[in-house]
């Protein structure tokens, strides 16, 4: 075995979503870092959807971002459609969604990686995770090299042992085009991590020179996009429609038709799959009643004619998909250019991984993204960020970045998975966030700024700039608090022209703005400048005031609970040895070794009652 004239303080495994940003972060925060993926033609590949963002998701992109991650920077510079999802419900479930151009995306993440200081990136398929004493040593690559590092984080997406299905036809590979790494699940199970099999599908891709999008409904963006990233200005890239049609009642006798070759219906497929995003032979036989189901084609690029039929994924055979896919209104005479196909795939069960995403069996490993049987490029990315910066910390001695549930929805998703584990591929929804009133998209640099500026991921002049920003948020509450409406004759002839009801007594500007039908956009009409404050600074103002009663009621409940969170456990405690507890519970609890009383709790099986002895035994130790 060759040892590599070069040693690194950390290696990433995969430049998918997750490995780029820790790779990005550890290599910020001034950490010698190598970035090693099977191909360096495929770094941040969208395997599936062309797409960034979406329900609870875009919360996940743009808290990467207060970090100082790069996926929101990346598609604001690379996305053809943006949409506010939710536009019309309250601020706690908006999210942002945008279409990317899938090969610019992949090519400006690139760029950014190649220039990025303290960052290496290199072609070749790792093997196997050099360990000793309980210690990464480094990690050994298919031709024998051998990379010494002190840190190693895994990102390998669904590329462990990953085998392909088109109908019963079956290839080794984790995406299409791409080869599967077979030696690295043996070489993680040796060092023992427990592992288990998932599946993921995507649909075909098609000919847009052969889809009839005459007849079909167009979406449209929104007319004026919103980015992801706090810095950016406005997007400039010209924007495109996607188009709507449904499946019809021919097209689901033809896949029942077909459910004989179907890898997933004979029983060849073993992985689970995503229960929130079923193929659409799952869709058909699970749901008898539905005469349709919608269909989204979205462009996949600027640069080419395929579309992606969002709603349609499939392993059924390439026939059948032909053949269904031809009675949809609209691809009468399309094209396949790439067929759908499942992928099944080795994931590590996350309960294995302490909150910090560091492997509890070995020192210095660290998994994120799919590997930790998620789904999703924003779940990925949010933990490739989370997992750089607690190796970074790790290796510098600090204190570790653990995110509450309260702090951001990436807390949420960490904290689901290391506590709870699952089965199936994990998606985040605004449903599994507590507090969601509090983790809005809109606050999310407010939130987190400071934690990305401790770290060395954001600069000093996007510090200060989110400081200003939380200053005059707090300037302009205050002047609403004493600016006042009187009855007067002028006033209430002003709010009539506005078409609102005259006041009946003298009223504060906030009391004003608490009005269902008022908002900011009436106070210049009042003769309230807005000036010199920005859009962002009054639309965070809007929503405190609105919602003020609610969000002042999470934060108590916060408050309330975080007095568990700060009961830490000893590394040591031994569990079996405390009264008090049934063995059910001294087994879970020894299984996830929780790091703090609120983590217990949160553990399925340990009742208010365990909750109650542990605190005892906690007080006993000393801890507050």
């Amino acid at each position: 075995m060759g040892e590599y004239p070069k040693t690194y303080e950390v290696v990433v495994i995969g430049a998918g979503h997750a490995g780029c940003e820790a790779a990005l972060a550890t290599a910020r925060m001034g950490l010698s870092t190598l970035l090693l993926t099977a191909n360096l033609d495929t770094i941040a590949q969208m395997s599936c959807n062309p797409a960034i963002g979406g329900l609870a998701k875009g919360q996940l992109v743009r808290e990467v971002d207060a970090l100082g991650g790069e996926m929101a920077r990346c598609i604001d510079r690379t996305g053809i459609q943006f949409r506010l999802l939710n536009r019309r419900k309250g601020p706690a479930v908006r999210s942002s969604r945008a279409q990317a151009d899938r090969y610019e995306y992949r090519r400006y993440m690139k760029r950014v990686l190649e220039e990025q200081e303290n960052l290496d990136l290199k072609q070749a398929i790792v093997e196997r995770i050099v360990a000793g004493e309980g210690r990464v040593c480094g990690v050994e690559t298919e031709h024998g090299v051998y990379f010494p590092s002190k840190t190693v984080i895994v990102t390998t997406g669904t590329f462990l042992r990953g085998l392909m299905h088109v109908g019963l036809r079956q290839q080794e590979g984790g995406r299409a085009g791409d080869v599967c790494v077979k030696g690295l699940s043996a070489s993680l199970e040796s060092l023992g991590l427990r592992l288990g099999r998932l599946k993921t599908g995507t649909p075909p891709r098609l000919d847009g020179g052969t889809i009839d999008f005459e007849g079909l409904e167009p979406q449209y963006g929104d007319e004026n996009p919103r980015p992801f990233s706090f810095t950016t200005r406005e997007i400039t890239r010209p924007q495109v429609p996607c188009h709507i049609t449904y499946t019809s009642e021919r097209t689901h006798e033809i896949i029942r038709a077909g459910l004989d070759c179907s890898p997933l219906y004979t029983g060849v497929i073993k992985g689970t799959g995503p229960r929130y995003c079923p193929s659409i032979e799952d869709k058909v036989v699970r749901f008898p009643e539905k005469v349709r189901h919608q269909i989204f084609l979205e462009p996949e690029s600027m640069e080419t004619r395929e579309i992606y039929p969002n709603g349609v994924p499939t392993s059924l055979s390439l026939d059948t998909q032909i053949r269904f896919l031809r009675t949809i209104p609209g691809l009468e005479r399309v094209e396949i250019m790439r067929p759908g196909y499942a992928v099944e795939y080795d994931f590590a069960f996350p309960t294995q991984l302490k909150p910090t995403l560091e492997s509890k069996q070995v020192t210095n490993l660290f998994l994120a993204g799919q590997v930790n049987g998620t789904s999703g490029y924003e779940e990925a990315a949010a933990q490739g960020i989370m997992a750089g910066i607690n190796a970074a910390a790790s290796l510098r001695g600090e204190e570790p970045l653990i995110l509450g549930r309260s702090d951001a929805y990436i807390g949420v998703l960490i904290d689901d998975l290391v506590t709870h584990g699952t089965n199936e591929p994990y998606r985040m929804f605004t449903s599994r966030a507590e507090y969601r009133l509090l983790l809005r998209e809109d606050n999310a640099d407010l939130r987190l700024f400071e934690k990305g500026y401790e770290r060395g991921l954001l600069s000093r002049e996007r510090y200060e700039a989110c400081a200003r920003k939380k200053r005059q948020i707090a300037a302009v509450l205050e002047m609403l608090s004493e600016r006042r409406l009187k009855p007067d004759p002028p006033t209430q002839a002003r709010l009539r022209e506005i078409g609102q009801a005259p006041l009946k007594q003298p009223v504060n500007l906030k009391q004003f703005l608490r009005r269902p039908s008022a908002g900011v956009a009436h106070l210049p009409l009042l003769g309230i400048p807005m000036e010199p404050f920005d859009a962002g600074v009054w639309e965070e103002v809007e929503i405190q005031v609105k919602y003020e009663s609610y969000i002042e009621r999470e934060i108590e409940e916060v408050e309330r609970l975080r007095k568990f969170e700060n009961l830490a456990f000893p590394e040591d405690m031994r569990y079996r040895d405390l009264s008090g507890l049934s063995r059910e519970v001294q087994e879970k609890l020894e299984q996830i070794r929780p790091v703090n009383l609120g983590q217990a709790s949160r553990i399925s099986g340990v009742t208010p009652a365990a909750i109650a002895s542990l605190m005892i035994h906690l007080k006993k130790r000393g801890s507050r």
